[in-house]
């Protein structure tokens, strides 16, 4: 009969490699991910507006929201309104799609065209009166007339979540809207407002502060309408 002896020293080296085998392969299951969160308002409405509008509106050009510098980026800014107030800090692992002002002007594009057609600047064209070099501009008669546009211009002022104290905190966006009117004898100012939004955010952290942004992104859709709906038609403007 033959006994095969056992090396205690090789049984135990074989265990631990299998030790750690395993540890290795549980933190590369745990591991957090590499790269920021990216957040957006969501996937917008999922329902087709109805094509018979109750109350036609007239059309409305609309270009991209302007930010300032510090708002031009993709981070998930917050602030510590209990600490330093002034300063804006960046979340580290959270930021947006893209830009918070392009974000907007999604947002409100999609609530506007709801009740009127909404344009980019320069679709539709207002020609001048056609005159030949050096005479008098060709009469045409008042309904030929092309009817002058409203423009809005939209200037982003500051949309971030602001802690009250370390576990209370809440989305500020506030945005300043300008309304001119474009005809063929050129531009003039019709009405300008600031528009201010705040939602409390349900959790103290990024997460929190992205859904809360989106809700008063929301609210601040909804207000620019109204507040564009009490505009006098172009055809009867000053």
């Amino acid at each position: 009969m033959t006994f095969t002896a056992t090396n205690p020293y090789r049984c135990w080296t074989r265990v631990l490699l299998l030790l750690t085998a395993a540890v290795l392969s549980s933190c590369a299951i745990q591991r957090p991910p590499s790269g920021p969160a990216v957040y957006d308002f969501g996937p917008g409405g999922t329902h087709t507006p109805p094509s018979n509008r109750m109350t036609p509106l007239a059309p409305l050009e609309m270009g991209l929201p302007h930010a300032s510098a510090a708002l031009s980026g993709t981070a998930v800014l917050y602030r510590l309104s209990y600490a330093d107030a002034q300063q804006l800090k960046p979340y580290a692992l959270a930021r947006w799609s893209m830009p918070p002002a392009q974000l907007l002007g999604q947002t409100l594009r999609e609530h506007l065209s709801q009740r009127r057609a909404v344009t980019t600047p320069g679709d539709i064209v207002i020609a001048s009166p056609a005159r030949q070099r050096g005479a008098a501009p060709i009469p045409v008669a008042p309904q030929a007339q092309p009817a002058p546009l409203l423009n809005l211009r939209l200037e982003l002022e500051e949309f971030s979540q602001v802690f009250a104290s370390p576990d209370t905190s809440a989305a500020l966006v506030r945005v300043r809207a300008t309304v001119t009117l474009r005809s063929a004898t050129g531009e003039s100012l019709l009405a300008q407002r600031s528009f201010v939004a705040q939602h409390p955010a349900p959790t103290p952290d990024a997460n929190g502060g992205v859904r809360a942004l989106a809700v008063a992104a929301q609210h601040i859709s909804t207000n620019i309408g109204v507040w564009l709906e009490q505009m006098p038609h172009p055809a009867t403007a000053p």
